[in-house]
């Protein structure tokens, strides 16, 4: 076997050639076990089979549960009894079936399943359900005949994405996205905060928390229904209607998708749905996560495989997504889950640790997806590094087109906790942003939601702290203030200055949203407090929210305008650790920071390439909130010194960054 490309370039991986050519040989056996002379996109259909379809003359119905000793279907059309008429069929292979008159069924129906096992039996969500509800009384969960009289009409063809394609992400949750104390809908995103994520420059929307979940304060990452949009936001339409909408404003849609693991709820979710707790996952403690108390997916199962594959091909085929951010990989690469481990060395990629089958399933998912859309973005939330994950299939790789560089905002509170900004050493802070592997293109970001969540700080919150409750006011001095939303500005555009390939942000970061985010729950007293986004913040004239929005909206445009993650990052003309100034290029454009709180620079000269440079992003200027100290529309000019170099000199105003396009 010829080994990968990613292999032959990176020496230290090349003592385990071995191990990386049987990963890729395993995918290609179980690949071919599965869908032998088909494809997988022919393989992925089960959602086409499984579960309630409404056909011409009845309703048919069709579940897996091998454990199951009988099933009845109970509901609004039973009473909530169980009757002998509403008994599935044993129809062979753990599969179950019935088929009933359509009058017995309407739109808007409840039901549920109710599965007997070896002596016991429970009421359980049927596993490939499309629509569950939760009663508002009873907080309990049902299965709901989703048929309307007309199905949604898309309007809107999906964009493509370019061969300039860098993906500028803005990470949201609908249920946040309101200033209202409650639950935000697909309707309300769609109409209030669409228009301003376009108007903003962002080309792709990650939305997070799509698939059912039984606790609105897990974030939409315990899921229990894998196939049912959260009836929580709205109707299936309704959520058709916002990616339509973001289509035809030319955004990408994508959304989180759990994989690594499933909630522990039985009567919502698929843990100990036929009664075995070894149905969909590993049995005995390899089944129960440790650390986020869930049920943990046996990929080594050919079931398993169709379930989840079939899930990647759902949500692009019924809702048209645009592809995932595949959530919580590092737990599914390690049988120990990566817990503790620092990822020091690269045997520990290859110690026998790896769950096999999990890598076997991620080179399917891509596979698949990119064939059921060639188009489509997938994105790896993964922390150990593992080599090759987001290197293409065709050079060995596990084929995700990009992963998140988790390090980054860790590097980012890390610097802001331990270390005063008068030490912070710029050469360190741009090793840290720029240091990726050639063969992967990553996403980069200052911070996200898990930074923001109770029990941690989000930038500025790190920045300001109480500060944020008092000095906000336009007309208040405080130099905590003043010098905190300087470095927001900074540390914003030199994580995007130094990205790979793409960009995140979390819907609300960008204008600094205040404090942390806290979902309702018996320890707040079922508080929507902390679960909203205060929009109004960011338009109020009178607080300083005002600049640090104004000032994303700029970043934003000038990559998106300018392709600027398309040009290769040079490395810095510039990275004086004494002065703390750091001046590096991405084509022609030329990125200058002064991090530095006490010292401005007067005539810094450095060599660049000759022409004239402009001002195209001051995070200084007035307009943004800054102190204004250097002209606009001044022209600097390269010139030869003395010496017979090409030189620039600049004034660099302490706490400041700016961008310079350079023209003959």
């Amino acid at each position: 076997m010829t080994y990968p490309e990613y292999l032959e370039n990176d020496k230290y991986l090349q003592p385990f050639a071995e191990a990386i050519t049987g990963r890729i040989k395993r995918a290609e056996e179980r690949e071919k076990q599965l869908v032998g002379n088909s494809s997988l996109s022919d393989f992925a259909v089960g959602y086409m089979y499984y579960g309630l379809h409404k056909q011409k003359d009845t309703w048919i119905m069709r579940e897996w549960a091998p454990n199951a000793t009988k099933i009845y279907l109970t509901g609004d059309f039973s009473a909530w009894q169980l009757r002998e008429e509403f008994v599935f069929q044993n129809i062979g292979n753990g599969n179950w079936s019935i088929e009933l008159p359509l009058k017995t069924l309407k739109h808007g129906d409840l039901y549920k399943l109710h599965v007997c096992w070896n002596g016991d039996s429970g009421d359980r969500i049927p596993a490939w359900a499309r629509r569950v509800v939760q009663d508002e009384h009873t907080n309990n969960f049902s299965t709901q005949v989703w048929d309307p009289q007309k199905t949604y009409q898309w309007k809107h063809k999906a964009p493509k994405k370019k061969a300039s394609f860098s993906p500028l992400v803005y990470e949201a949750h609908i249920g946040m996205a309101t200033e209202e104390y409650g639950v935000g809908t697909y309707e309300n995103f769609r109409k209030n905060i669409l228009p301003g994520i376009k108007n903003s420059g962002y080309n792709t929307i990650q939305f997070m928390a799509i698939q059912e979940h039984p606790y609105y304060g897990s974030f939409g990452y315990h899921v229990s229904s894998f196939f049912a949009a959260t009836s929580r936001f709205g109707t299936p339409e309704e959520l058709k209607a916002l990616i339509d909408d973001a289509h035809g404003m030319g955004i990408h849609v994508i959304m989180d998708i759990v994989h690594s693991h499933a909630v522990k709820n039985e009567v919502e979710g698929i843990s100990r749905y036929d009664g075995s707790l070894y149905q969909f996952f590993h049995d005995g403690p390899r089944g129960d996560h440790p650390a986020w108390d869930s049920r943990c997916f046996d990929y080594g199962k050919n079931e398993v495989l169709h379930f989840l594959l079939s899930n990647c091909k759902f949500w692009l085929d019924e809702y048209r997504f645009d592809g995932y951010r595949f959530d919580g990989i590092t737990s599914m690469l390690f049988k120990d889950h990566g817990l503790g481990s620092a990822f020091s060395e690269y045997k520990q990629y290859y110690d026998g640790n790896q769950d096999d089958d999990a890598i076997v399933y991620l080179k399917l998912a891509n596979k698949l997806i990119h064939q059921v859309n060639p188009d489509a973005i997938t994105i790896a939330e993964e922390m150990s590094g593992m080599p090759g994950l987001a290197t293409p299939q065709a050079k060995g790789g596990y084929g995700f087109n990009y992963r998140l560089a988790m390090g980054i905002p860790d590097f980012w509170i890390k610097t802001i906790k331990e270390k005063k900004i008068e030490f912070w050493h710029v050469g360190d802070l741009f090793h840290n942003l720029s240091n990726k592997r050639a063969d992967e293109q990553t996403i980069h970001y200052a911070e996200s939601h898990d930074q923001a969540l109770v029990g941690d700080k989000t930038i500025i919150f790190w920045l300001l702290d109480k500060e944020m409750y008092y000095n906000m006011h336009v007309s208040h001095q405080s130099i905590v203030v003043e010098n905190g939303i300087a470095l927001h500005k900074m540390i914003r555009l030199v994580t995007l200055a130094t990205a790979g390939d793409g960009y995140l942000n979390f819907m609300g970061n960008e204008f600094g949203h205040p404090e942390w985010i806290d979902f309702p729950g018996r320890h707040n007293n079922w508080s929507y407090h902390y679960a909203r986004r205060q929009w109004s913040l960011a338009k109020n004239k009178e607080l300083r929210y005002q600049f640090l929005n104004r000032f994303d909206q700029e970043m934003i445009k000038l990559f998106s305008d300018h392709k600027l993650l398309q040009k290769d990052l040079q490395y810095p003309r510039v990275q004086n650790a004494n002065d703390q100034v750091l001046i590096f290029e991405r084509g022609k454009y030329l990125f200058v920071f002064n991090f530095n709180p006490f010292n401005s620079y007067t005539d810094y000269s450095f060599e660049a390439g000759a022409g004239k440079y402009s001002v195209v992003l001051d995070s200084d200027s007035k307009e943004l909130g800054g102190f204004g100290r250097q002209q606009q529309d001044q022209i600097h000019h390269a010139f030869k010194n003395p010496e017979g170099k090409t030189v620039l000199s600049l004034y660099i105003p302490s706490l400041c960054s700016f961008v310079l396009e350079r023209s003959k």
